[in-house]
């Protein structure tokens, strides 16, 4: 038995043949009790227990485990204030950044779980900390649960969820209090379940929609679930078939708030018969891009490097023709329309424009991703057309539920392994190749200056 910096090490022959070493880490303070039984074969000719490998001994070679990222006896994973995860090996005394096995970095979420607070005890000065609901007490920090390796490049993304992942599965031990979302069109659908699932988790929602009813119901609906999730919501104006009101909720959002966590492009329209806005331009070109482009364009100043724009796509932008762009492919005429071409050409201008947007923000170190929820999902998209009512109706029991189409916008908009990325596409919560054509620098510089153009043009 050794007992060596607050752990206990128990090595144990059970026969001559087999030798089963079990290695308990006990933290007295914390009472937390880590087991790893490792199994040794032993020679016919060395029964005796003296002849085991010590694990106690850095010096030989680490023992292979079940799992890469378990730590060798007598080490301990920590965390600084700011997220950085180390190591200390409580036989020499020192400490590491990389893992002592993988030789890896790590790193945690600046902020703790959801309940958890951080305290200094008096008695011995030591750092504590302390579970809110259970009133349990730990000198483990809770965030190296969930700690991730540091990937400042996209190959080096691991899928973590997939289709069938919802979006409070997505947030599990996130606490997001401090933080502050825009999201239009969020008081129905995949909007609704994005605003909801991000509330309940601390974060503060500025529902940006056209209809103040619906919202404050949508609002009602989380505060009865959570009250404190509720009152963190507000309600501001948009229309976005309006420049006029996109401008003005973009002042009265800077007039309250200084700072934008996440700013999530949702809103969008689909199978509108032909129609105009009020600025003259096709709606569903409005809606669903140009007046997107005008808030996002408005907001920058509240933005910064910890600031992430999430534009919620579709794989329909695969199914958009268009090879060039003019003003008359943005905003065709009546002769010229036709709502699913519409709709696709929208979803591509979504991708163009994340990354053009992505190219142009990158030295701010603002990340933009764009994004497809799930196909034919049952929501509000799709009331404008009995036969599409009637279709979605029929595919539901075959398609993403609205918590699961909102995971790959939570998980764009949270997830930490994101960090210093920007300008992907992602499907199923894990980054994919997006079209050719959305891929072309040339559309995607086309299409941020005819927008620009455009709302220059109705400014005047």
């Amino acid at each position: 038995i050794i007992i060596d910096g607050g752990f206990v090490s128990i090595e144990i022959c059970l026969s001559d043949q087999i030798g089963i070493v079990a290695v308990i880490r006990l933290d007295f303070l914390s009472v937390t009790i880590q087991t790893r039984i490792q199994t040794v074969r032993l020679s016919h000719r060395s029964p005796e227990i003296r002849q085991l490998p010590r694990l106690s001994k850095m010096s030989v070679p680490l023992p292979e485990s079940d799992s890469e990222d378990e730590l060798p006896p007598a080490w301990e994973e920590r965390a600084t204030n700011d997220g950085f995860v180390y190591y200390v090996n409580h036989h020499d005394k020192s400490t590491q950044w990389t893992h002592p096995r993988t030789g890896k970095m790590k790193r945690v979420s600046g902020d703790l779980p959801l309940g958890w607070t951080k305290h200094v005890e008096e008695s011995t000065g030591k750092i504590i900390f302390l579970d809110e609901k259970t009133q349990r007490k730990s000198y483990t920090d809770p965030r190296l649960a969930f700690a991730v390796e540091e990937s400042a490049q996209v190959g080096e993304l691991r899928q973590r969820f997939d289709s069938g992942t919802s979006a409070l599965q997505v947030l599990h031990g996130r606490d997001l209090s401090g933080k502050v979302a825009l999201i239009t069109g969020c008081n129905a659908g995949i909007g609704f379940e994005t605003a909801r699932s991000l509330a309940l988790h601390g974060c503060e929602i500025i529902f940006a929609c056209r209809n103040e009813t619906a919202s404050k119901e949508a609002i009602e609906r989380i505060t009865k679930e959570k009250s404190t999730a509720g009152q963190k919501c507000s309600f501001v104006k948009l229309d976005l078939a309006s420049l006029e009101s996109t401008r003005e909720c973009a002042a009265q959002v800077k007039s309250r708030w200084k700072h934008l966590d996440m700013l999530i492009l949702n809103a969008g329209v689909f199978a509108l018969p032909y129609s105009t806005t009020e600025d003259g331009f096709e709606t569903t070109f409005q809606v669903s891009h140009l007046s997107h482009f005008l808030l996002t364009t408005l907001l920058s100043e509240l933005l910064d490097h910890t600031s992430r724009i999430v534009v919620v796509s579709s794989e329909s932008h695969r199914f958009s023709m268009l090879t060039k762009l003019s003003e008359s492919d943005l905003s065709p005429p009546p002769n010229k329309y036709w709502s699913m071409v519409a709709y696709n050409n929208a979803k591509l201008f979504n991708v163009l424009f994340a990354a053009e947007l992505s190219r142009r923000w990158k030295t701010r170190g603002i990340s933009v991703f764009s994004l497809h929820p799930g196909n034919m999902v049952s929501s509000q998209i799709a009331r404008n057309w009995w036969f599409y009512r009637v279709l979605f109706a029929l595919v539901r029991p075959f398609t993403k539920s609205l918590q699961q189409a909102a995971s790959t916008t939570i998980y764009c908009a949270t997830a930490h392994e994101l960090n210093g990325l920007t300008g992907l596409y992602f499907n199923n919560c894990y980054v994919c190749e997006p079209s050719g054509t959305s891929k072309s620098k040339r559309m995607q510089q086309s299409l941020w200056e005819l927008s620009e153009q455009l709302v220059e043009r109705v400014a005047k």
